[in-house]
Order: structure tokens, then C-alpha cells, then sequence
């Protein structure tokens, strides 16, 4: 069986780190700049997507890790849509990566390495699209479908961490970061079925309140140690080569920041805002990096190709 296509992968975890940078940007208030991040989130999602159904009949097993990055990053493209003020789209799209998901769900991910995380990770994803869509249209049913789906993802996050080996922090090429990013993606799906709480709705009594809002900062908490202890892991191994599943490091960070800005909403704390606004804008700076640093790969594979084609003749 053919390994899975280094094109679909690019193309989703690229997707899934731009539309969460675009998520993080609207969370920090720039609205403008996130609607031109989200238009090339949907561009590359959609690349992606094509691909991953050309190979569909002949090798879809091993493109599960791809089709999972796919479904998550249609949740977040939905949520982008949704804060754009376009809920019908961000319906379509938590029908669509719901589907998918509930397909996927029971098949084997990502081996041992970081992509094990995927699972967890489109399901905390679809929370906080379904949050979101809670929020906006002030229905009770997509939040507490998105509680559901919370729980869920935090016990299969437990599975994944059972799963996953250790020694990806010293040799994984980036997905291995999917281990704090699931965290962060976690936190950042409790902050919004805070807010998408109101007198209106009344979706959590005291209790709930107090469960929700000790969860999203013991995650958040958890996904920043977690954070801090794979950057020190990237001074002792550093990775030079660029690796497509560098992308799921930027997706991580945003996600990182994405989450503290709005567990800082929900709690209104002042400095934690502070916080994810840096946050945020070295998750943009990492972003921008790795495009540069895959355009300089891709012009040194194809120089390369080109000498090895002149060789040959």
C-alpha cells in the first residue's frame, strides 16, 4: 500500500494553521486582516480536499491522518465564517466535518507519532464551531452537542497520550506538537461554550459554570507547560530540514493563542488578554516563517530535480 501523499498533507495542515490563525486574529479584534487569512485558508482547505478524494478509492487508509487535518480544519474555517457573519457557511461546514468525522472515527490514526492526537483534536474543532454557532444564532442544542463533544475529546486525548511515543519530542518533524496543540484546542472549546453562555440561554447553572471555567484553565495551564517543555526540546534536537509537518507547529501555537485570548474573554482577565495578543502575533510570525522556509524548500527541491534531470541525459 502507497504511503500517504506529502501533497494532501501539506495542504491540510496548512489549512488547519491558517484558518486558526484567522480565528485568533478575530478573537484579537483584527477583523479585517482575519477575513484575508480565512480566504487563503479556504483556498489551500479546498486544494486539499480535491486531492485527498482523487486518492479516495486507492489509498484512503493511509491518508486518515490528512483526512482528519481536513475535517478539523473545515471546523475552524466554519468558525472563521461564523464570526464573519456567514452562518449559513458555518452550518455547511459542521455538517460536512461532522460527517467525516463520525465516519473516521473508529479508524486507526497516526500510528505512535504526534498525528495520534488528530482524533481528539477534530473533535474539540467541532466544538468550538458548534459553540460558536450556539453563540451566534442563541441556540441551547449546538452547545450542549459541543459539551458532549468537549468530554469526548479530552478521553480520547487520554488514549492518544497512552499511545504516543515518547521519543517523537526528540525525532518527530513538527506533529508531534499535536500532543500540547490538542490541549490548547481543548481550553480553547471550553472558553467558548462559556461565552456562548447568556441570560437568554441559561445553558450552565452555578456548577456547570464553575466545571467549565476550572476545566479551560487547567487546560490552558497544562497546554502552556506543555508548550514551554517542546521548545526547550526543539533547542536540544533541533530540526535544520523543513518537513511539511512543520505546519502542525504553527497550528499549535496559534491555537495556544487563540485559546488564552478567549479564556481570557470568558474570565475577563485583563493580562491574560495581554498575554494572547503576544501569543498571537509570534504564532503570525511563525506562520510567516514557515512560508518562506517551504518556498525555499520547494525552490531547492525543484533546482535540485532539475540538475539530477541533466545529469541523467
Amino acid at each position: 500500500m502507497s504511503g500517504p501523499s506529502p501533497f494532501a498533507t501539506w495542504w491540510a495542515t496548512y489549512a488547519l494553521a491558517t484558518g486558526t490563525v484567522s480565528v485568533g486574529l478575530d478573537s484579537a479584534g483584527h477583523a479585517a486582516l482575519s477575513r484575508v487569512v480565512l480566504a487563503l485558508a479556504c483556498g489551500a482547505w479546498l486544494v486539499s480536499a480535491v486531492s485527498l478524494l482523487q486518492r479516495a478509492r486507492g489509498a484512503w487508509r493511509a491518508e486518515v491522518p490528512a483526512v482528519f487535518t481536513t475535517a478539523a480544519a473545515a471546523a475552524l474555517l466554519g468558525t472563521g465564517f461564523t464570526a464573519a457573519g456567514l452562518r449559513s457557511v458555518g452550518w455547511a461546514l459542521l455538517a460536512l466535518s461532522a460527517l467525516v468525522w463520525a465516519v473516521l472515527l473508529a479508524v486507526e490514526v497516526g500510528g505512535r507519532r504526534g498525528t495520534v492526537f488528530l482524533r481528539c483534536v477534530a473533535t474539540q474543532c467541532l466544538a468550538v464551531l458548534a459553540a460558536a454557532l450556539a453563540a451566534a444564532e442563541s441556540l441551547a442544542w449546538p452547545a450542549h452537542a459541543a459539551l458532549v463533544l468537549l468530554w469526548l475529546g479530552l478521553a480520547l486525548y487520554g488514549f492518544a497520550l497512552f499511545r504516543f511515543q515518547p521519543r517523537q519530542v526528540e525525532e518527530g518533524r513538527g506533529d508531534h506538537w499535536f500532543a500540547e496543540g490538542a490541549l490548547a484546542v481543548s481550553a480553547l472549546a471550553g472558553a467558548q461554550l462559556l461565552s456562548a453562555d447568556s441570560s437568554r440561554l441559561y445553558l450552565w447553572n452555578e456548577d456547570d459554570g464553575d466545571a467549565l471555567r476550572n476545566t479551560a484553565v487547567t487546560l490552558l495551564v497544562l497546554a502552556a507547560v506543555a508548550c514551554v517543555a517542546l521548545l526547550v526540546a526543539e533547542l536540544f534536537w533541533p530540526r535544520h530540514h523543513y518537513d511539511a509537518r512543520r505546519w502542525a507547529t504553527v497550528f499549535c501555537w496559534a491555537v495556544t493563542a487563540t485559546a488564552t485570548l478567549e479564556v481570557a474573554t470568558a474570565l475577563d482577565v485583563a493580562w491574560l488578554d495581554v498575554a494572547g495578543q503576544a501569543l498571537l502575533w509570534a504564532a503570525v510570525a511563525a506562520w510567516l516563517a514557515c512560508t518562506v522556509w517551504a518556498a525555499a524548500s520547494a525552490r531547492a527541491g525543484a533546482r535540485a530535480s532539475r540538475v539530477r534531470s541533466r545529469a541523467r541525459r
